[in-house]
């Protein structure tokens, strides 16, 4: 079974996010082809899953991943940090074998 974990930080984020939008409910997270390290993180807000998503929650919180990212995904933990360069969501994920310096880009 896929294992998905979302963080305060990050559900924190998401529903102040949510709450200022009108046409969305949750948050889509993806894995894209391209990027600096070979795949890439998408991050979009949308309002319904579909039917064979994954849909992680925490604290009223939705994140709803799509079956063919799940199996880059396994064992990620979706957090939202703030550092001197920016606050932004991000994956901690252990299939990475590297990540781009822009975090948003990883090889397995």
């Amino acid at each position: 079974m896929t294992q998905i974990t979302l963080t305060q930080n990050a559900a924190q984020r998401i529903n102040a996010i949510l709450a200022k939008q009108t046409d969305a409910t949750m948050l889509r997270v993806s894995v894209d082809g391209g990027g600096c390290s070979g795949f890439s993180y998408k991050f979009d807000f949308e309002t319904t899953a579909n039917s064979d998503d994954l849909v992680v929650e925490r604290d009223g919180a939705k994140v709803a991943i799509d079956e063919m990212s799940l199996g880059f995904l396994d064992g990620s933990e979706i957090d939202f940090s703030t550092d001197l360069i920016g606050a932004a969501f991000k994956i901690n994920n252990p299939n990475a074998t590297a990540n781009c310096g822009c975090g948003t880009s990883f090889s397995i």
